[in-house]
């Protein structure tokens, strides 16, 4: 038995007549990749990169590119199974707090006397506690994720500031700092490198596997896919242990960056990693979107923020570029939608 959304029904008696257009499953697969949010993006970003070469002559330098890779590679971590979450009808804000707990947790490890295999435990150990908790909330009590992540941001980083207050941990181990400051091979660091191998697996679970396809059919309509065999609420358990155990993996990078930690860490992150998510064409209600497309998105906001650094742009004016990219980006299909339909009935 097939159940199909009534809003996605296409019969051939209700639909329009208009002799030019042509079903998208028709279109060559050439046509519908030129078509795509993903090929935009890729343009938007290879502009982005010209005007920043024209705008600046330290741009090209091969490694302010290698610097500029550090823009985005710890977001886009936690970007990549925050696209799955929200493909399936869910979101995590909590996400920046995880970050600053993670770290939190590393530093106390350290001052206990305890080595790189430690901290590096502490830190994904951290990320996963609090995923669970948040699936918890959501799976098994039933509460909206939108307002427990929000509780939960609230109190991880409450957690943070009772134990570190206005102090700061420092002198962390070399073999931390190698996580978000080391480099594998000339100017490729290996946060690029993490990267690289994390958009390759969540693209292969997101596209290639029956839990991906389990992702978009809940997204879709969490009830017919109940009915179609899938489990639902351990679907979206899977998907929040995945977003903070990625939010331990990107504070242990930002931590070896930074190379101390403090409770402030990561404040605001949660709006880029969502910015990043929606820019690369996942839809904030659900259903659909791609890894190619979160990819591209973290490279173009990359490119931005670095671009807006080398001119000596404030901080306040990047955050404000970023909140106008999530408005826009959000605003843009419903104001296509409108001026394709004025297009049609004229």
């Amino acid at each position: 038995m097939s159940i199909i959304s009534s809003d996605t029904d296409y019969s051939p008696a209700t639909a329009p007549v208009t002799g030019r257009q042509i079903p998208d499953r028709l279109h060559s697969p050439a046509q519908r990749y030129l078509k795509s949010w993903e090929t935009l993006l890729a343009v938007v970003a290879v502009a982005i990169f010209i005007l920043n070469a024209l705008s600046s002559p330290y741009f090209l330098d091969a490694w302010n590119l290698s610097d500029a890779t550090f823009n985005f590679t710890e977001k886009a971590m936690i970007a990549f199974p925050m696209a799955l979450l929200i493909i399936a009808g869910e979101i995590d804000l909590s996400v920046a707090s995880i970050v600053a707990l993670a770290s939190t947790m590393m530093g106390v490890v350290m001052q206990a006397g305890f080595g790189t295999p430690a901290i590096v435990v502490a830190a994904l150990l951290t990320g996963l506690v609090c995923g669970i908790l948040n699936g918890v909330l959501v799976t098994r009590l039933g509460l909206p994720s939108i307002v427990v992540t929000i509780g939960t941001m609230s109190l991880f980083r409450g957690i943070s500031y009772i134990v570190l207050g206005d102090g700061a941990f420092r002198g962390y181990p070399a073999g931390i700092s190698w996580f978000g400051q080391g480099y594998t091979f000339w100017v490729i660091s290996v946060e690029l490198v993490i990267f690289t191998l994390l958009a390759v697996a969540y693209g292969i679970l997101l596209h290639k596997t029956n839990f991906g396809r389990a992702v978009y059919a809940v997204g879709n309509n969490a009830t017919a896919a109940v009915f179609s065999g899938i489990r639902v609420e351990r679907v979206k358990m899977v998907l929040f242990v995945m977003t903070g155990l990625m939010s331990g993996l990107a504070a242990l990078c930002l931590t070896g960056r930074l190379g101390s930690t403090r409770p402030s860490i990561g404040t605001g992150m949660e709006l880029e990693v969502v910015t990043m998510v929606v820019l690369g064409g996942v839809n904030i209600l659900g259903g659909s979107g791609t890894i190619m497309g979160v990819v591209l998105a973290a490279i173009v906001m990359g490119l931005v923020t670095f671009g807006l650094g080398l001119l000596n742009v404030p901080g306040i004016v990047m955050s404000i570029v970023i909140g106008a990219l999530l408005i826009g980006v959000i605003a843009l299909p419903r104001l296509w939608k409108i001026w394709s339909n004025r297009i049609r009935r004229a």
